[in-house]
């Protein structure tokens, strides 16, 4: 049987983004409120950034001791809408954003993202998720009431009206905010309320699809949290609503490279913590849009930015892992039985022979000398990839480490408990591997067309797989739910100054 939309949701009649009353600090110094997202921060970035500012929105996003007291975040969010440190602005708004800096140009449009299930072929995840970071954002966001900050969308704009206002914004107007972080990325945004303006937006994306570039645990946790306050507001009641009256959602425009999925296999929302099997079946269906929906609440909505790929590529970074159960001795002569094993002087050098590489190739190290393994005994591969996925897929590294070295070579499960990640910095992660007594396995990032291709056959790459930059910075603007409230119902006061 196909997958259809659960009809109990609503279903966005295309890519909508809506304006919202955007929530920003009111502070002088924003860079020092400001953060990268959740899953980029330690222990060390914590401390630094409350060295910043007092006030720094880790406060919010990551929250107490253990990074757990949700409580804690809902009530300091509180605090800082009651005393003007932070302020929703009166008038609905999206807000184009732009990020500069050396080597960086990237522009969007950041708003309200009408929700919608991979089977409709509008918001494409790439990627699976894990229970734990699906379960630790479901309890953040149900608690505080709000979205603290934006998942990371990709669009084939291909040099359409959203794009050339964002560039016309960009060039001539001035911003409402403004400021650079300790990276030297200057970072500006702007509110866009004209009604003529946000109909231009609204009729150029609505055809369009998406993809999430970074955010998936978060865009799960969205799904669940519709999933949840839609059953709360209509009981057992099973009328599909929509966003658009009359529209098919099989006339979408993909992304470039991507064929519209109409039917994936895709997880229950009820379910959020098990992602929908990669290489599940693609059957065609049509999703047929009723008329006269009923107005969808805010729940259905999730706090995006938008970026134009075709004008603005993304960088494509790798994430490395570090197994700290697992001794690098152990590790080399494992490997050795299955791959070819190439021992280097030190990290520069092995990482230099890792860039060369053109196969599947991993760097193993933990300080000191590195290996760099290469060349996969065929016939082990073979046996060991799932034979339901597609080719494309049984050849990326990331799934090779997750089907072949991790379980069959390694005799490790590819969890959280585990495998630890590490985002970009080769040297953080040996250094997290000799601290662990473990071993940092070092990767080539993706291809996005790689990434586009899989996602084109609704398949998900294994858990952090990518790393798609530059990403938006947190604490630009939030969305409290309902819109320009507090959590526990309360009008913010007007803006004043914060500290």
């Amino acid at each position: 049987m196909p997958s259809m939309a659960n009809p109990e949701l609503p279903i966005p009649g295309g890519l909508v983004l809506r304006p919202f009353h955007g929530v920003r600090f009111t502070v002088d110094d924003l860079a020092g409120v400001t953060s990268p997202p959740y899953d980029l921060i330690d222990e060390a970035e914590v401390r630094k950034l409350l060295d910043l500012h007092p006030n720094n929105v880790v406060r919010l996003i990551l929250p107490g001791t253990d990074h757990h007291k949700y409580a804690e975040a809902r009530e300091t969010l509180h605090q800082w809408l009651s005393y003007g440190v932070l302020t929703a602005d009166e008038t609905p708004a999206v807000y184009v954003y732009e990020q500069s800096g050396p080597g960086i140009l990237q522009r969007g449009i950041i708003g309200d993202v009408g929700l919608a299930g991979p089977e409709l072929g509008i918001i494409l995840p790439h990627e699976n998720v894990m229970p734990g970071p699906v379960a630790d954002r479901l309890a953040l966001m149900r608690t505080t009431q709000a979205n603290l900050e934006p998942i990371f969308l990709l669009y084939d704009g291909s040099g359409g009206a959203t794009t050339h206002l964002v560039d016309r914004i960009a060039a001539s107007r001035p911003p409402l905010a403004e400021t650079e972080t300790e990276d030297g990325v200057r970072h500006r945004l702007w509110a866009v309320t004209d009604t003529g303006e946000l109909a231009s937006i609204d009729a150029d994306l609505r055809p369009r699809q998406a993809l999430i570039a970074d955010g998936h645990h978060r865009y799960a946790t969205y799904l669940a949290l519709q999933r949840e306050h839609r059953a709360s507001v209509t009981g057992d009641a099973a009328t599909t609503t929509s966003m658009e009256p009359t529209t098919a959602v099989e006339s979408m425009t993909p992304m470039a490279g991507v064929t519209p999925v109409e039917s994936v296999e895709a997880a229950s929302p009820e379910e959020p913590a098990e992602a929908a099997a990669p290489g599940s079946p693609v059957e065609s269906t049509k999703v047929v849009i009723p008329m006269s929906p009923p107005e969808p609440g805010p729940w259905d909505f999730g706090l995006a930015l938008l970026v134009d790929s075709s004008a603005y590529p993304p960088d494509l970074k790798a994430i490395h892992r570090v197994i700290p159960e697992l001794p690098l001795e152990e590790a080399v002569a494992k490997a050795r039985g299955s791959w070819q094993v190439h021992d280097h002087a030190d990290l520069a050098e092995g990482l230099a022979a890792l860039e060369e590489t053109s196969g599947p190739a991993y760097l193993l190290s933990a300080g000191g000398p590195t290996h760099l393994l290469t060349d996969p005994d065929p016939d082990q591969l073979e046996h060991a990839m799932p034979s339901e996925h597609s080719a494309r897929w049984r050849a990326l590294n990331t799934s090779i480490l997750a089907e072949f070295l991790l379980p069959k070579v390694w005799g490790m499960r590819d969890d959280e408990q585990s495998v630890r990640v590490v985002h970009h910095d080769p040297e953080a992660a040996v250094r997290l591997a000799r601290t662990s007594g473990g071993t940092a396995v070092l990767l080539r990032p993706l291809a996005v067309d790689e990434v586009l291709a899989v996602a084109a056959q609704g398949e998900r790459v294994p858990r952090k797989s990518t790393s798609f930059g530059p990403k938006p910075r947190t604490g630009l603007v939030l969305r409290t739910l309902p819109p320009g409230r507090t959590p526990s119902g309360e009008n913010p006061p007007s803006a004043k100054s914060g500290s």
